[in-house]
């Protein structure tokens, strides 16, 4: 099995695991054990869902300043959530590769396996909302075509997506290719490099 035929299911069936409620404050329940890769494969996906629905909740016109506040606050730690699960899932794959004798002319990719899986993830939440568009029974037809033919691009996309993230990894095992993890270096965040923060001090 490739590892996106792993790691689409997973996506899909977290997706469905959230809407079961569709609550921005419901738990995760992970049915993976801590550990294997299926489990962070769940909790990325669990993390990209509730944050596309706070997108979707902040940018309500009529929202309350101070409840935005606190989301755009609850979307930034889902940030960088996002981020250290990425560098995690990378981190596996620079282990699991670690034996791997490279070829003299290997050459590393753009990006890394995990940012790659990441762009799977979010993809995996297009192509859910998407097909809500097209099952919508309020819409015009117009509006239900035009998101038939969205959706037919997506679906290519996630095809064609899969099939790059599996050949990298095979190339990566073969050799062909070699990776690096660069930690995001991400200064908002960070009391110590933000002037906002350090400047309060």
């Amino acid at each position: 099995m490739t590892f996106t035929a792993k790691a689409n299911p997973i996506f899909e069936q977290v997706i469905r695991d959230y809407h079961l409620t569709d609550n921005v404050d419901t738990p995760i329940n992970n049915p993976y054990k801590p550990g294997e890769i299926e489990y962070d494969l769940y909790v990325k996906n669990w993390i990209d869902t509730v944050q596309w629905h706070l997108e979707d909740i902040i940018r309500d016109p009529q929202i309350d300043p101070v409840e935005a506040l606190q989301l755009k606050r609850r979307i930034d730690k889902s940030n960088q959530d996002r981020t250290d699960l990425v560098e995690r899932i990378d981190s596996y794959f620079y282990s699991l590769y670690s034996g791997v004798k490279v070829a003299k002319d290997a050459t590393i990719n753009t990006e890394s396996p995990a940012w790659a899986i990441d762009r799977l993830s979010i993809l995996a939440l297009k192509i859910y909302h998407m097909q809500e568009q097209v099952d919508r029974k309020d819409a015009s037809a117009e509006h239900i075509e035009a998101c038939k033919a969205k959706l037919d691009v997506l679906l290519e996309q996630k095809k064609d997506l899969s099939s790059a993230i599996d050949a990298l990894l095979a190339d990566i095992e073969a050799g062909k290719k070699y990776m690096k993890v660069y930690k995001q270096m991400k200064m908002y965040n960070d009391p110590s490099t933000n002037p906002v923060l350090y400047g309060k001090k």
